[in-house]
C-alpha cells in the first residue's frame, strides 16, 4: 500500500480493490470515510492497523482513536457535531451519535483576510470555445428559441405548440438546436406587490435574457393574469413589439376562435424569431465569455472528496481563464461562511454575502425550520451525517480563488471572477436562479445519482464514485470517483472537466442529459404569500 497526499485528502490506494481502505482529509480529523465500494465488516484490519468493531457502509465514517462523550467530532479539520455517547476507536459513527453544532454566528467574521493562492494571479490564455455572439456581448453555448410564459394556465396550449415547431417549423431552420418552454407555476394567484415578490418576476425576466435564447423574446399570455407581459418584460428591458408586429400571443384575444387558432398565432410568432435565430454562426470566443453555474444535489460523503474538488480547480482554471463562475446554495454553505468571507476581495463583498445569510435565515426561521432541515435521506444513506458535513464538502466546488461578487436571487450576473449567487439549495430552484443570472454552462455533482438536466443550457454531470459512474454510464459525462481509487488525480479530473466544458460550450459533445433529453421544470422563488 502506498500513501498519496494532495490539499484535499490523504487517500490509502491500493491495486488491489479488496485492500481496506479510508481517506483521512485532514491530519487533525479523529474521523475517515470508508473507500470500498460496498463498505467493510467488523473485524476488517487496516493495513495500519486500526480494526473496525463494527460494521461500517461505504462513505462512512469510522472512528480513528476513542472520542469521549461531548467531544468533537472533526472532518475536514472542522468540528462537525460532538459525540452524543462514548465512541470506541474503529466503531461507525452514525449520524444518532452526532449532535449538530448550533450555526456559526455572523458577527465577528474574518472579512477578506485570506491571501489569494499565488497561482491565482496568474492569467490562463489561449483557451476558446465556439459560441454564440449576442449583440450585448453575451455568448450562447446553444442556440434555442425560447417560448415565455406569463401564467402557468396557458402551458398545456404552449407544450402542443412546441410539438408543431419542432415537427413543422424547426427542420426548415437548421441552425437553430431546439424551441424550448419557459413553464412556471407562477403569475396570477400569487400577491404580485407583497414584499419579495420581484424576485420571481425578475427571474424569469432575466431567464428570457439568457444567451441560449439570442435575444429573441416571445410570449404567450393568457390574458387575465396579474403577471401581464408589459411587467414581465418592460420594453426598457426587451422588446416583444417590433416594427408594429407583437411578439405577444394573448389567448384571450377575441382574434382566437377555438384552439388551433392559438396555435396557428403562436407558430407564425415562433416562425419570425426561428427567421432571426437562424441567422446565428457559431465564431471563436475566449474561454473568459463562460459563465458557469456549478452546483452539487444527491450528495454523499465523497462529494467534498472526488467530484466537489475536482470542480473546485475547474473553477480556479476558468477564473484565470477570465470566466464567470457561480456558486450557490445558501444552506450548504452556511457553516461556512468564515470560510468565505475571508475569501472575499474587500469589506463590501463579505458584507454582501453576510447580508444574503442573515436573510435566509430569516426566511427559514419564519417557516419554523433551520439549516438542519436541508439534509435528505439520500445523504445520510451516502455518509453524511449533518448539515455541517454536507456544507464543508459542498463549500470547495468554489475552489480557492478569491470571492469577487455576490448575486440576490433572480439578479443577472453583471461581472467576471467567483461569484456567490444566493439561493436556495433545492436543485431545481438553484439551477432556476442560476440561469436567470445568465448561466451558458452548467456542472452538477452527485454521489446518490440523480438524471437532472436543464432544456436551456447544457448540464455536464460529475460523479463521486466509480460505482456510480459504472451503474449510470450512460447519465453521469465524468467519473470523479477515480480519485478515491488512486487511479486519477483532483488535477487530472479538473482539467479532463475543463477540457470537457470547452468542448459542450462549443457543441463538439453533447452531455448525457442533452442526448436523451432530460429536462427538468423550471422552479421559480417566490417567499413571498400566494392568495
Amino acid at each position: 500500500m502506498s500513501t498519496e497526499t494532495n490539499s484535499q485528502a490523504s487517500v490509502s490506494i491500493s491495486t488491489n480493490v479488496n485492500t481496506p481502505r479510508y481517506i483521512l482529509m485532514h491530519e487533525n480529523d479523529n474521523v475517515a470515510i470508508v473507500v470500498n465500494d460496498r463498505g467493510l465488516p467488523a473485524g476488517t484490519v487496516f493495513p495500519d492497523g486500526l480494526t473496525l468493531i463494527s460494521q461500517v457502509p461505504q462513505g462512512h465514517k469510522i472512528a480513528l482513536r476513542d472520542i469521549p462523550q461531548g467531544e468533537a467530532i472533526i472532518r475536514y479539520d472542522v468540528a462537525i457535531g460532538y459525540a452524543a455517547r462514548d465512541i470506541a476507536k474503529g466503531s461507525w459513527i452514525e449520524e444518532s451519535v452526532v449532535t449538530l453544532p448550533p450555526a456559526r454566528e455572523l458577527d465577528n467574521l474574518p472579512i477578506a483576510t485570506r491571501k489569494a493562492p499565488e497561482l491565482a494571479s496568474v492569467p490562463l490564455e489561449g483557451y476558446t470555445f465556439e459560441g454564440y455572439r449576442n449583440a450585448d456581448g453575451s455568448v450562447g453555448t446553444r442556440n434555442l428559441l425560447a417560448i415565455t410564459t406569463t401564467v402557468q394556465c396557458v402551458a398545456g396550449v404552449v407544450e402542443h405548440a412546441v410539438k408543431r415547431i419542432r415537427e413543422e417549423l424547426l427542420p426548415k431552420y437548421p441552425n437553430v438546436e431546439d424551441v424550448v418552454a419557459l413553464e412556471h407555476t407562477y403569475g396570477c394567484g400569487v400577491a404580485i406587490d407583497a414584499p419579495n415578490a420581484d424576485i420571481p418576476i425578475r427571474t424569469l425576466r432575466n431567464i428570457s435574457l439568457n444567451p441560449n435564447f439570442g435575444g429573441q423574446a416571445m410570449v404567450v399570455s393568457l390574458g387575465c393574469e396579474k403577471l401581464q407581459p408589459n411587467r414581465l418584460l418592460p420594453e426598457s428591458i426587451i422588446p416583444i413589439h417590433k416594427e408594429g408586429e407583437a411578439y405577444v400571443v394573448c389567448l384571450q384575444d377575441a382574434e382566437h376562435v377555438g384552439f388551433n387558432s392559438m396555435i396557428d398565432s403562436i407558430l407564425k410568432m415562433a416562425e419570425a424569431r426561428l427567421q432571426e435565430l437562424d441567422k446565428r454562426r457559431r465564431v471563436t470566443c475566449p474561454a473568459s465569455d463562460l459563465v458557469v453555474g456549478v452546483q452539487c444535489g444527491g450528495s454523499d460523503a465523497f462529494s467534498g472528496v472526488t467530484a466537489n474538488p475536482a470542480v473546485g480547480f475547474a473553477t480556479d482554471l476558468l477564473v484565470r481563464a477570465g470566466a464567470a463562475v457561480m456558486f450557490s446554495e445558501v444552506t450548504e454553505v452556511r457553516d461556512g461562511i468564515d470560510q468565505l468571507t475571508s475569501r472575499a476581495i474587500n469589506e463590501e463583498v463579505a458584507q454582501a454575502m453576510i447580508r444574503e445569510m442573515d436573510w435566509y435565515d430569516n426566511y427559514l426561521q419564519k417557516g419554523g425550520v433551520d439549516r438542519s432541515a436541508n439534509t435528505t435521506p439520500g445523504n445520510k444513506k451516502g455518509g453524511l451525517a449533518n448539515i455541517v458535513e454536507k456544507a464543508m464538502g459542498s463549500i470547495v466546488k468554489s475552489g480557492s480563488s478569491p470571492i469577487s461578487g455576490v448575486l440576490a436571487p433572480g439578479d443577472k450576473l453583471k461581472q467576471k471572477g467567483l461569484i456567490y449567487a444566493a439561493t436556495p439549495a433545492s436543485d431545481f430552484v438553484c439551477g432556476t436562479l442560476q440561469l436567470a443570472a445568465g448561466m451558458n454552462l452548467h456542472i452538477f455533482t452527485t454521489g446518490r445519482g440523480t438524471p437532472y438536466g436543464l432544456a436551456a443550457v447544457p448540464v455536464i454531470k460529475v460523479a463521486t464514485r466509480n460505482d456510480l459512474a459504472r451503474r449510470w454510464h450512460d447519465l453521469m459525462d465524468v467519473n470523479a470517483g477515480r480519485i478515491a481509487s488512486g487511479e486519477a488525480t483532483i488535477a487530472d479530473v479538473g482539467w479532463e472537466l475543463f477540457q470537457l466544458m470547452l468542448d459542450v460550450a462549443s457543441g463538439r459533445k453533447q452531455t448525457w442529459a442533452e442526448k436523451w433529453k432530460l429536462h427538468n421544470a423550471l422552479t421559480l422563488f417566490n417567499p413571498a404569500p400566494i392568495t
